[in-house]
């Protein structure tokens, strides 16, 4: 992809090809007001029915215990993270998405647990729901190349796997179409269909309608222009920033999956009008092997490209303190107009990844703090492979974005049997050794900051 045409244009006077998006009133759900538990007292987003809700502060510090935590943690005064306005939160769904996403192989079941738990916990009636469309050819385009798209298509109309592999063993094994990308049925429809989800979040923000929108169906980071990679056949996160600049001049891509975000680094590494921060885990063997504190983007995209490559056991307190020591000067130095941000939740303990310590309180955490540098905001899934605690993670993720409250016991549902044994909302931390030692952290911190006084003020 040739990003500098990117670099130049002027995307506040830039032709906007408009998606269609529909709000509607789809699954409302039931508020739940039950009181949380005294055992999570310590939880500053689990609040008593008691205290008080404070409309005019920004959706994740709407609770006053959320702002001191923030507060504390962070040194700030609470001025300097409150706002005039409620915020207006929209969250992208659709009856056909969600049995598109549902069939995917290696995440089969996961996104009728997160959508049933968010909607379970009643939260849709605080959310505008955004009915998406499948992003068009033309759209993939904008990224994507035409033979690997053109292969999709004639894989997707192909109906028994055994049949593609037979048909089309070259293409399968030249675009990635392999192992960790399995084939199915109508793979570019579900592609399409999810990308179309990120692109509606960000025309739902241009189109002035939300300030935050969320799509957990999205955060596909990992595909590149012409393979597929690490379960991503279409990047949707790229067709997301693309369709944001189109209206907004500098957009902060900020990724704290537990994979390297190398796809979206790859397709914004030339350009200063994308800066792409991705928290990770870096080791040998690791997928993807990438996201070196070395690799800072290349031409005019040097030192836009920001890597912190972490090493197992880190926990809720050390990643926090190390994402907003480089969020801050992120911040300063390339002052964005919009943010995308990638939530993928294997960075949990109780992962089958079982690389980080870290718990939903932690990147809750981490969510807040982005949130409260009051920009446009879209917020995607991505990996999370422990299902019922990645569903647990994104509802909360969501109640603190419409900065409502939710009880700690999971209300009875269809799958209220897979958030067994406890039945509550919480994830526990792991007790996996930290190999991050304090200078190692340091060290990362310090060279990050000395990179982007590269970067000029603008």
């Amino acid at each position: 992809m040739n990003t500098d045409r990117f670099e130049d244009e002027n995307p506040r006077t830039s032709n906007v090809t408009s998606q269609s998006t529909h709000v509607t009133d789809e699954d409302r759900g039931t508020t739940y007001s039950s009181e949380c538990q005294s055992n999570h007292s310590k939880d500053p987003f689990h609040l008593s029915d008691n205290e008080e809700d404070s409309s005019d502060i920004y959706r994740p510090v709407i609770k006053k215990r959320c702002i001191a935590v923030l507060a504390n943690d962070l040194n700030l005064n609470v001025s300097e993270i409150a706002v005039k306005k409620t915020p207006r939160v929209a969250y992208v769904h659709s009856q056909d998405l969600l049995t598109k996403a549902n069939e995917l192989i290696r995440i089969e079941g996961r996104a009728e647990l997160v959508h049933s738990l968010i909607r379970t916990y009643g939260l849709l009636q605080y959310l505008q729901v955004v009915t998406p469309r499948p992003a068009t050819q033309s759209e993939i385009l904008a990224f994507h190349s035409s033979d690997y798209i053109q292969c999709l298509q004639d894989i997707s109309a192909v109906s028994d796997s055994e049949d593609i592999e037979e048909q089309h063993k070259h293409e399968v094994e030249s675009y990635g179409l392999s192992y960790d990308c399995p084939l199915q049925k109508d793979l570019l429809e579900t592609a399409s269909l999810i990308s179309g989800a990120s692109q509606a979040a960000s025309q739902h923000i241009i189109n002035g309608l939300a300030d935050i929108v969320i799509n957990w169906y999205g955060g596909w980071h990992h595909a590149k222009r012409d393979t597929a990679s690490g379960f991503c056949y279409i990047n949707d996160v790229v067709l997301c920033i693309l369709k944001l600049r189109q209206q907004f001049d500098k957009v902060l891509y900020v990724d704290i999956d537990l994979h390297h975000g190398d796809g979206v680094e790859e397709a914004f590494a030339t350009t200063s009008k994308v800066m792409t921060v991705s928290f990770h885990k870096l080791a040998p063997g690791f997928y993807p092997g990438s996201g070196e504190l070395n690799d800072v983007g290349t031409g005019r995209g040097k030192y836009f490209t920001v890597n912190i490559p972490l090493m197992d056991g880190i926990k809720d307190k050390e990643y926090f303190s190390i994402f907003t020591k480089v969020m801050k000067q992120v911040k300063d130095r390339f002052l964005p107009d919009a943010i995308v941000m990638q939530c993928g939740a294997d960075t949990l303990s109780e992962d089958p990844m079982t690389s980080f310590n870290l718990t939903h309180f932690g990147i809750a955490k981490c969510v807040c703090y982005m949130l409260t540098w009051n920009l446009p905001t879209v917020l995607l899934g991505g990996g999370g492979y422990h299902f019922p605690n990645t569903a647990k993670c994104w509802t909360f993720l969501t109640a603190l974005a419409a900065g409502k409250k939710l009880p700690v016991d999971i209300p009875e549902h269809e799958h209220f049997l897979d958030y067994g044994p406890s039945y509550e909302l919480t994830t526990s931390p792991g007790n996996k050794r930290d190999l991050n030692t304090d200078q190692y952290l340091a060290n990362i911190v310090s060279t990050i900051e000395k990179n982007l006084n590269n970067v000029s003020l603008s």
